[in-house]
Order: structure tokens, then C-alpha cells, then sequence
């Protein structure tokens, strides 16, 4: 219940749905007791076993309260016989009782009706918080789970949580007060019957618990099938292309259905444990009204004391509580599902951020030097260093380029410098402070990143461009995509900047979809621009319209390129070639190549011409 509490905690803002659905459960709770007590002066009427007392009667104190209530019945309705009739006085309740049952529907219209805004409300703010969590964490979260446990997250366990919601407030407020108020109608009719009630509720509690106990681990193993179910299908979906050029779906249909089946028996072992709920508490409930009829019989036809009215409605009263016994019992079920989920909620909500800005974390909107990396020493969670002892400068201005084989350690730089990960020894510094000190928002705005891969959303053309700079004009658009020579493709289309470019920009080809990406990183006009693999994705016609570009982009800018191909990197101001994590050469094209070493074999090799 700890996360519960977490989570409960986002409701603030929502409790005075919460104080209106208990007080509307509370009179629900009243009309409901209210509505079955209204029954006893009918059967009283109908068998005719109103007793004729003249006077009315007087009150003694608690112990004679199922006295004086008998008998002040008896003598109300023996009043309003004599002036009315049987047939008007039994109207008259009849229509009391309807009036009763409106009230308790009404009342309970009412308390769902505010419960309504509390679990749509609190269920906005949870995915909203998550996916704000989910945004921040940093990328080496990812790397330890998949996105299919994510997704799931953010949707299953949320609506999982939706559901209990409703459970707990139920569980909570409106079926023990209906269970409360009965009982103490039960109580006041007969005491010895009550006692048979209250020996067998704790017996039957106790059933339902032991059933229930386990359901939670269960729970939890279901979520994580269910992340598991949807990491492969994203995985499917994202790789068609190769599944199907390989003619692997076999392979993949084997693991999916393996995950499936898993899936299966997760579903039933919890559906089988949570459905046992009703039914179980309905039998125990029945036990306990078989018992009591047979000592009520007793009561009534032996004992003589007990009218059988008023034991019709106690037997009423009784079955009345079998409802909110079960719900409770289903609730409670239900609850152990949601505990499950709000665990997994809270892990996401509460997993610490690695990279985030500290403190004393300055603002910086200016590049006025450079970039200086100095003796770094990286590696990633299996603690073999990726990067040795690395140490360069990039003056303002002036282009880097990193060169090597793959594996080298070449994009872990790009990742350092955008601060995606933090080195563990050593320090990068803009202007000689380090970017761990300033804050990330103004660190990334200075950078400009293009990667191999395009990474576009399932938007417009203007929508995907607007992410680099969110208050441009279509004029600075249309500037940025003549830069990146993809301004000819989006006018050529007849929606023009509305052309939706599909799921990651499938309705592109390799060629657009980079210069799109290009065209973003130029809108966005930053001081420092990272450049990892940003052409090789690209076929000859598209890196010769592309090169220009990239070209003039780079020019009075600083620029980290990671390439392949001589052309993106033979103008560079520096060549740093990279060998496991290590230097092994700098300079520039024309030194290196008079070198004769590392840099020409990879210049031969690669047919850098």
C-alpha cells in the first residue's frame, strides 16, 4: 500500500471529488438499510399481524429498543388502519419505498458520477508525470529495459490502477458502512441471530484473503508478459523489411508465440484466482442465511420470540450484506492487481535521474571559444573502457572530424558532448566550463545533432521541421530546406509543409528523410554542430546535393563530424583518428596521408577517393 500512498498523493487536487463521493456513498450506504427496513411494515400488513396497541408506546433505554420499535410500528399502523384502510396504508409505504429506492440510486448516480472526475483526473496526471519521467530518464535507463515494459507501463498498469481506484474508495467507504448500517438494524432486531453473523464474517474473510494472497506476484509476472507481448511486435514491425527479406517469420512468429502462451497462463492463473472472489463469498454467504433460517425458526415458531415479519426482514437485511461482502472480496482482489501495478508506476516515477542539472547550475547561451576534452576515461554499464585517455580541442569556428574503425569509441563522443551520458573521469568544457555545470536545457541548445539514422515523426513536414526551432515561420522553414537541398521534394508535393511524412518517415526515401533531418538541425541554427555518420545514408546523387549543404552550414561554425566518406571530412580542420577508444593520429587530411599510417590504410580500404 506504500505506492498506493505515492500515488495518492497526485489526488490532492481532486479532493473534493473525494469528500463528495463519501458523502453521497454515505447516504447510499443509508438508503440502502433504510430501503429494506421500509419492507417490514408491508409484510406486516400483508399477514395481517398488526397488534392493536391504543397507546403509544414509551421508551425505556437501549435494552428495550426491539421492543418499543415493535410496538411503536404496530401502533402506527394500527392508527392508520382504523382511519384509512388496509389498502391506502399499504399504498402509502409502497410509495414510501419507491421514494427510498430513487434516493439510494440517486445518491449512488451521485458518488460515481464525482468518482468519474477524481480516477479521470488522477489517471491524466499519472501518464502525464510518467511520460514527463519517461522524457527525462537518461538514455542508459533504456539500455537495462525494453519498450514494449514501457509502453505497458504507461498504459496497462495505468489503466489497472484506473480500475482499483474505484475498488478502494468502494472497498473503503460505501460497502462497510452498508454492511455497518445493516448490522446494526440485525443488531437491534435480534442479538442472538447477529451473533451467528459476526461468528462466520471473520471465517469467511479469512477464506477470501488466503485465495488473494499470491495474486499480486501473479499480477506482476502478467504486466511483465504483457511488456514482452509488445517489445516483440514493436520489434516486428520496426524490422519488417528484414523479416520478411530473410523469410524469417517463422522465427518471429515462434517467439511471439512463445511470449503469448506465456501470456496465457499468466491471464488465466489471475482471472481463475480473482473470479473465485464472487463465488466463494456468495456460497459463504449462503451458508451463513441457512443457519440463520434454521435458529430463526426456532425464534419464531418454538421460541415465540420473534414475529415472523419482522424475521422476513432480518433474513432480508442478511441477504443484503452478501452483495457488499462480495464486492468487497472482488475489490480486494482487485486491489492486489492494482498494488502490482502502482509497484511498476512508482518505479518509473521515482528511478533516479543520473543526468540532470545540479544547483548551482549556470545558464549559457553564448559560444565564444570552444570545446576542450580533456584526459577521459569511459565506459558504459560492463565497465570496459570504451574511451582511454581521450584528449582534444575544437576551436571555435573550426571543424573536427573523427575517424575510425567501428567500435572505435567515435559516437560515444557525440553522446558525451550532448551530455546523453556523463564521463566518469576526465571533463568536456565550452568556453573552459564544464557542461556538467550548466544546465541542460542551455547546453543542448547550443548543439545541433544530425545522426545515421532519421529519426522523424509521424507529422507534417512543418511539425517534424518545428521540433529544431518551435516558433519559426514557413519563410525560415523554407530558407532551411533550401540549405539542405530538400526544398524541391516538400513544394513538389501538392500538400506542401502539410504533407504527412508517415511513421518515422516512411513516405520519404533514404535521401529525404536525411536532408529533412539536415534541413531541422539548420533551422534550429545552433553554434555547435554535431555531425555523426550524417551522410551514409545517402546514395551518390543525394550526399552530392547534401555535401553543399553541409558545407555551407559548417562554415564559422564548430562542427564535430563522425563520418565514413573522405568527402564529409577531408576539409576538416583536424582528423582525429581513433583506435579502441585510443588516439593513434590527428591532423589534417594532406598530413596524415603523408603519414602513411592508420589514417590511409582506412582511407585505401574504405576507397576514400
Amino acid at each position: 500500500m506504500s505506492d498506493y500512498k505515492k500515488i495518492a498523493r497526485l489526488a490532492l487536487p481532486y479532493k473534493k471529488y473525494i469528500f463528495l463521493n463519501i458523502f453521497f456513498n454515505v447516504l447510499s450506504a443509508f438508503f440502502s438499510t433504510l430501503s429494506l427496513i421500509a419492507v417490514i411494515p408491508v409484510l406486516n400488513v400483508i399477514f395481517e399481524n398488526t397488534k392493536p396497541i391504543i397507546h403509544q408506546p414509551v421508551y425505556h433505554g437501549i435494552g428495550d429498543l426491539k421492543t418499543y420499535l415493535q410496538d411503536l410500528l404496530n401502533h402506527t399502523l394500527y392508527v392508520q388502519i382504523l382511519e384509512q384502510g388496509v389498502f391506502t396504508v399499504l399504498m402509502y409505504i409502497i410509495g414510501l419505498i419507491i421514494i427510498i429506492f430513487m434516493l439510494k440510486n440517486l445518491t449512488t448516480y451521485l458518488a460515481v458520477y464525482f468518482i468519474t472526475y477524481l480516477r479521470n483526473g488522477l489517471i491524466r496526471d499519472i501518464r502525464e508525470a510518467m511520460y514527463a519521467k519517461i522524457v527525462k530518464l537518461p538514455a542508459s535507463y533504456y539500455s537495462a529495459t525494453t519498450k514494449g515494459d514501457v509502453i505497458t507501463r504507461l498504459t496497462t498498469d495505468v489503466n489497472e490502477i484506473s480500475n482499483s481506484l474505484q475498488n478502494i474508495l468502494e472497498m473503503v467507504v460505501k460497502e462497510p458502512l452498508t454492511i455497518l448500517f445493516t448490522l446494526g438494524v440485525m443488531t437491534a432486531l435480534s442479538l442472538k441471530l447477529t451473533l451467528f453473523v459476526f461468528i462466520f464474517i471473520p471465517i469467511a474473510g479469512f477464506l477470501v484473503s488466503k485465495i488473494g494472497k499470491s495474486l499480486k506476484k501473479k499480477s506482476m509476472l502478467l504486466q511483465r508478459e504483457q511488456g514482452e507481448v509488445l517489445s516483440v511486435l514493436e520489434e516486428t514491425i520496426s524490422g519488417l523489411k528484414i523479416i520478411k527479406s530473410f523469410t524469417a517469420e517463422a522465427i518471429f512468429g515462434k517467439k511471439f508465440n512463445i511470449t503469448s502462451n506465456r501470456l496465457f497462463d499468466h491471464s488465466n492463473a489471475v482471472a481463475n484466482r480473482q473470479n473465485l472472489a464472487s463465488p466463494m463469498s456468495e456460497f459463504l454467504g449462503i451458508v451463513i442465511i441457512a443457519v440463520l433460517l434454521v435458529y430463526g425458526g426456532y425464534l419464531v415458531f418454538e421460541d415465540k420470540s420473534m414475529e415472523a415479519d419482522f424475521f422476513l426482514g432480518y433474513i432480508l437485511m442478511a441477504y443484503n450484506i452478501l452483495t457488499p461482502a462480495k464486492d468487497i472480496s472482488k475489490a480486494s482482489y482487485g486491489l492486489k492487481r492494482g498494488t502490482a501495478s502502482a509497484e511498476r508506476i512508482v518505479q518509473i516515477l521515482e528511478a533516479p535521474v543520473a543526468i540532470d542539472d545540479h544547483a548551482k547550475a549556470i545558464e549559457k547561451d553564448t559560444f565564444e571559444k570552444g570545446i576542450s576534452i580533456n584526459n577521459i576515461n569511459f565506459y558504459y554499464k560492463d565497465e570496459k573502457y570504451v574511451l582511454t585517455d581521450f584528449s582534444v580541442s575544437v576551436p571555435k569556428g573550426q571543424t573536427v572530424a573523427l575517424v575510425g574503425q567501428s567500435g572505435s569509441g567515435k559516437s560515444t563522443i557525440a553522446n558525451l558532448l550532448t551530455r546523453f551520458y556523463d564521463v566518469q573521469e576526465g571533463s568536456i568544457k565550452i568556453d573552459g566550463i564544464d557542461i556538467r555545470d550548466i544546465k541542460l536545457k542551455s547546453l543542448r541548445g547550443m548543439i545541433g545533432l544530425v545522426t545515421q539514422d532519421s529519426i522523424l515523426f509521424n507529422d507534417s513536414v512543418r511539425n517534424n521541421m518545428l521540433v529544431g526551432r518551435h516558433d519559426a515561420t514557413d519563410e525560415q522553414i523554407f530558407d532551411a530546406l533550401k540549405v539542405a537541398n530538400a526544398y524541391e521534394f516538400v513544394v513538389g508535393h501538392s500538400e506542401g509543409l502539410d504533407y504527412n511524412i508517415g511513421d518515422g518517415g516512411n513516405n520519404l526515401s533514404g535521401g529525404q528523410k536525411q536532408r529533412l533531418s539536415i534541413a531541422r538541425a539548420v533551422l534550429k541554427n545552433p553554434p555547435i554542430m554535431i555531425l555523426d555518420e550524417a551522410t551514409s545514408a545517402l546514395d551518390t546523387e543525394s550526399e552530392r546535393l547534401v555535401q553543399q549543404a553541409l558545407d555551407n552550414m559548417m562554415q564559422n561554425r564548430t562542427s564535430v563530424v563522425i563520418a565514413h566518406r573522405l568527402s564529409t571530412i577531408q576539409k576538416a580542420d583536424k582528423i582525429v583518428v581513433m583506435q579502441k577508444g585510443r588516439i593513434v593520429e590527428q591532423g589534417t587530411h594532406d598530413e596524415l596521408i603523408a603519414q602513411e599510417g592508420t589514417y590511409k590504410k582506412l582511407v585505401m580500404m574504405q576507397s576514400f577517393e
